[in-house]
């Protein structure tokens, strides 16, 4: 059965939890309380560690980067360049060795992906978008760097570029001349009725049918922090130690290994604090984190290179822009028997992440319904602009806007109240676990684990006022304003595979200390998997380090992107824990000389259940699993110094157990989790200016069990408000040329505090069957269906079909004169 917790402002103090199992009893704020993040003293007090912090005498790298959308580089002339004062270095294409000249890899390939695409490090010979590297230049500091990349001239031929997708598809002109019709990728999915009839068959034979076009615009992630890289090479031992701004820090060093042709020992990839990431920062590797440790190796002397914001806009990534053209079958409860969905998606100029954006958008788009009938198709098309990698929703908010602005048209089509169209498609609870009949991003089946949506949309409406709100908007309406409500539902598949790891370790001081390899960015992960580890081993959270991001102390991940830090890492370290604790019985329980099975762990302390005198500090059990010279005293209970192993007969180790009091392990699912919720929210519309308020935002979330249900709010918040950016905001305007017309904070708007509202929040918990600890990933959550709904509640208040966002006021405004032009035709 589900379980419920109420909005957080209806909640009272923080709950006990009982026994959560493996005998260990909790005595502190562990799984599932609202702990305060451990890491925000030591960042709200300036003592954060971000990339830029580091290497303060180091070089500074700049680049040359393209003006030019499409152009044919005839010429570098570096001559000028040559005699600025503290110049060091001055690289091109022609200059990298080896593998580091080959294009950059095609980080996931997929059979569907016929024409994947990547750029060098370097540009070789064309430049596909403004923003391209052209030439890398090391100098003393970034000004001296800055001011030889300025002298520098390079000779272009300029080519025609292509923008826009549909501009794209139409092939007139080609990004890269060996790709026919500028189609990277084209995959079709289908999944016939169970009557056995096709998409296309059921819209036929369906009572009602409809059909439209809706659109998302592009937008990218915006970190405060950009992209950053600091390397220094070990001329004695041949070493290289590269800090980078990244959420894969483990990738980036096999990277580097591989591109700079050094033993994978030899190199250390290390994330600081990361400023953000949000997507951006999985592509592995950007050309700078290979040729910034390429320059320091080549000099034997440090060098740096930060992104500046410019830079950020015109050479990272972007993400959304999707046109969708819907045809769909229902009949009179607006149950829908037929759904056709044919997609075109703007992958930019390169593919180095693939096509996991557009398959996630075609398989996520169905959400919590029973579809009678599905077929999608895709074709991802290359266009003269910065290329897309994943952004927060990773192709979900697309879908979500998709489907949900399709109940929307069906139950205006039919007259029906929008949530009762809802819950006339919802899969059942009984129904789990329920096969989509696709397959998803991980290549795995679309099967959902667990959920209640009826539940979850009853909560909803309860916590909206959905059923009152009919007299609310007569009532504003006699008031001469306009306001207007509207819902959005999505499953959100996470914890993608392959696998995460965890090493666990308690040292002599009794002191838990806990690493794994992904990478953090604000996400609390120092806090959460603190309150793993410390449930685990029924140890205070405050005996328990985390360390997150460094390859010294564990060396193989995948990294942290997909909502899936809790459920691959999390499990990985409980894993890794019952492993530790395991041995620690063991070990006490032969100091003891008792059962294993027997004992219990409290506060740090290993004891005999009923027996609380008969007990050993788990820091003496650490002692006792080193056994060089260490006897255990019964009389004192501790761990005492002996002349040597002649004086205990027993083995210092026992059969298979290595020494120390530590243990490792991996978590691999059989598949993804599925997360969901639903959010709902109040508009209003100016009548004068077509300003949007958001008057109320309501949130019920469904990620299993919560390790801590503040950071999960903290992290539904921080995604709502990217979300409200995406709906009303934020938009990247490129002109015909391939110019990015808006590249800098002052055009490109975002949302400030002002501007995202107060956000209620309610959680149901269906725990997942499919992992130890019954969770699901929650991190993408609070953006994935916003502008789903932002557009019904706007439709609502003004009476005017909303098929496209963003939606500004200008937007709203002419919508509305075209309205009014309509009606008098």
């Amino acid at each position: 059965m589900p379980v419920h917790r109420l909005p957080e402002h209806h909640q009272g103090g923080p709950s006990r939890r009982g026994d959560p199992g493996g005998g260990v009893r909790v005595t502190t704020k562990l799984f599932g309380e609202r702990v305060q993040r451990r890491e925000d003293a030591r960042l709200i007090t300036g003592q954060g560690r971000f990339l830029d912090d580091l290497g303060a005498n180091a070089l500074a790298a700049a680049f040359v980067r393209s003006p030019h959308a499409h152009a044919r580089i005839r010429d570098v002339d570096v001559s000028a360049a040559l005699d600025v004062e503290g110049l060091v270095a001055i690289y091109t294409w022609e200059d990298l060795p080896g593998l580091l000249a080959e294009p950059l890899p095609l980080l996931i390939p997929h059979p569907a992906l016929t024409h994947g695409r990547t750029g060098h490090a370097l540009a070789r010979d064309v430049v596909r978008h403004v923003g391209e590297p052209v030439v890398m230049v090391v100098a003393a500091d970034r000004y001296v760097a800055e001011d030889a990349c300025s002298l520098i001239e390079v000779d272009y031929e300029i080519l025609k570029p292509v923008v826009g997708v549909e501009e794209a598809a139409e092939a007139v002109n080609l990004v890269h001349a060996d790709v026919p019709g500028n189609v990277g990728a084209h995959l079709v999915q289908e999944v016939p009725s169970p009557e056995g009839l096709s998409a296309r068959e059921a819209i036929e034979a369906a009572p009602h049918t409809l059909a439209f076009r809706l659109d998302i615009e592009r937008s990218a992630s915006m970190p405060l922090e950009g992209k950053g890289v600091y390397a220094r090479w070990d001329a004695d031992d041949q070493s290289l130690r590269v800090y980078s701004s990244t959420q894969t820090s483990t990738s980036v060093r096999m990277a580097v290994a591989a591109k700079l042709g050094l033993p994978l020992p030899k190199v250390e990839v290390i994330a600081p604090d990361v400023g953000g990431g949000f997507g951006v920062k999985i592509v592995h590797p950007w050309p700078e984190e290979i040729l910034v440790p390429w320059a320091a190796r080549l000099l034997d002397r440090e060098v740096k290179w930060t992104e500046d914001r410019r830079e950020h806009f015109i050479s990272s990534a972007h993400e959304r822009a999707q046109v969708h053209h819907v045809r769909v079958g229902f009949d009179d409860d607006g149950r829908v028997l037929g759904l056709d969905v044919n997609i075109l998606h703007d992958h930019g100029a390169y593919t180095p992440y693939g096509i996991i954006v557009p398959i996630i958008t075609s398989t996520q788009l169905v959400g919590p319904y029973k579809i009678g009938a599905y077929r999608v198709e895709f074709s991802s098309i290359y266009t003269n602009t910065v290329q897309v990698t994943p952004y927060r929703g990773a192709g979900r908010p697309q879908g979500v806007f998709c489907m949900e602005r399709t109940m929307d048209r069906i139950a205006a089509h039919l007259g029906r109240d929008r949530t009762e169209v809802r819950a006339a498609n919802f899969i059942q609870p009984g129904e789990f676990p329920y096969d989509q009949g696709m397959t998803f991003q991980d290549g795995r089946p679309l099967i959902y684990d667990s959920g209640d949506y009826p539940e979850s949309l009853r909560m909803l409406k309860e916590l909206i006022g959905w059923d009152s709100f009919p007299a609310m908007k007569a009532e504003a309406a006699a008031e001469g304003r306009a306001i207007g409500i509207g819902v959005g539902c999505y499953v959100e598949g996470t914890g993608v595979g392959p696998y995460e790891g965890g090493h666990v370790q308690i040292t002599s001081d009794g002191r838990v200390h806990v690493s794994t390899g992904l990478t953090s960015q604000g996400q609390g992960h120092e806090t959460v998997f603190a309150q793993i580890a410390a449930t685990e081993l029924g140890v205070p959270i405050e005996k328990v380090s985390v360390v997150t991001g460094d390859t010294r102390r564990f060396g193989y991940a995948v990294g942290t992107f997909a909502s899936r830090a809790a459920v691959m890492s999390g499990n990985a370290i409980a894993l890794a824990c019952r492993k530790v604790r395991d041995k620690a019985l063991k070990v006490a329980a032969d100091a003891l000389e008792a059962d294993p099975r027997d004992l219990e762990i409290t506060d740090g302390v290993v004891h005999v259940a009923g027996t609380p005198s008969a007990s050993i500090p788990l820091a003496t059990v650490a002692v006792l699993s080193n056994p060089l010279r260490y006897a255990f005293d019964k009389e004192t209970q501790r761990a005492t110094q002996f002349a040597g192993p002649q004086d205990d007969d027993r083995p210092p180790v026992a059969d298979g157990e290595e020494p120390g009091m530590e243990g490792k392990d991996y978590y691999s699912p059989v598949r993804s989790t599925f997360a969901s919720g639903m959010h709902a929210a109040i508009v209003e519309t100016d009548p004068l200016t077509a300003e949007i308020k958001i008057l109320r935002y309501v949130v019920v979330h469904d990620c299993g069990k919560l390790i801590n249900p503040m950071i999960v709010e903290g992290q539904i918040h921080g995604g709502v408000g990217q979300g409200v950016g995406g709906a009303l905001y934020e938009k990247m305007v490129y002109d015909e040329h391939g110019q990015l017309l808006n590249a800098s904070f002052m055009d490109f708007l975002m949302p400030y505090a002002t501007e995202v509202p107060r956000i209620e929040t309610a959680h149901l918990e269906t725990p997942s069957p499919l992992n130890p600890l019954g969770v699901k990933g929650a991190g993408e959550a609070g953006v994935i269906p916003v502008s789903a709904v932002i557009a019904a509640a706007i439709e609502d208040a003004e009476g005017i079909t909303i098929d496209r966002m963003p939606i500004s006021p200008s937007d709203l405004y002419s919508l509305r004169a075209e309205t009014r032009l309509r009606k008098t035709q």
